[in-house]
């Protein structure tokens, strides 16, 4: 009898992690969480030189190819992007007040007061969000990040109201606020 009960409370336990992975209810804040991330990036990026595509020896000996900026190059954008929703595995949502959830990086899983396995569904959440997000608008980020359109800064504004529209331009939203005005559809 007893193990029917345990049973019946892990599996319940089970279903509430799956509900908690399949959607984010908050896409803005999540979509915040990314842009956040990718701006790490961009920020700890070192200055590179151009890719020598110069492979070839011509008739004469002489070199032959391009030179691509890596500020322009897709070697950048890889770079950039892949990862990071791996990165994203590292965050889980807290309570900031009684109200309000936030997205935050958790350092140290086992200093994490809340409940382990509820915020471990959380990260996952948080990574598949990532990944939806990022299969829906990586050929428009590619273009901008070559482009040079997306900037320490910005990436939030790109990404998440120009690119994704899950946070709303005229929803009183500023980049650092969380949610002003987060969209609630599923991605």
């Amino acid at each position: 009898m007893a193990e029917s009960g345990t049973a019946a409370a892990w599996i319940l336990a089970m279903l509430a992690v799956f509900s908690l992975a399949q959607s984010i209810d908050d896409k803005c804040a999540a979509c915040n969480a990314v842009a956040g991330e990718l701006e790490i990036g961009l920020s700890n990026e070192k200055p590179r030189n151009h890719l020598d595509m110069r492979h070839r020896l011509d008739s004469k000996g002489q070199r032959e190819g391009k030179l691509i900026d890596y500020k322009v190059s897709e070697l950048r954008v890889v770079e950039l992007l892949d990862g990071l929703c791996e990165k994203m595995q590292d965050y889980t949502l807290e309570k900031r007040d009684s109200t309000q959830l936030e997205w935050v990086k958790v350092d140290d899983w086992d200093q994490l007061m809340t409940n382990k396995q509820e915020a471990r569904a959380h990260s996952k959440a948080m990574s598949t969000y990532c990944g939806r997000l990022l299969e829906e608008t990586e050929d428009e980020l590619a273009k901008l990040i070559r482009q040079g359109s997306v900037k320490v800064g910005g990436v939030t504004k790109v990404l998440c109201q120009d690119l994704s529209k899950h946070c709303s331009q005229t929803s009183g939203f500023h980049e650092g606020d969380g949610p002003a005005g987060a969209a609630k559809e599923e991605l």
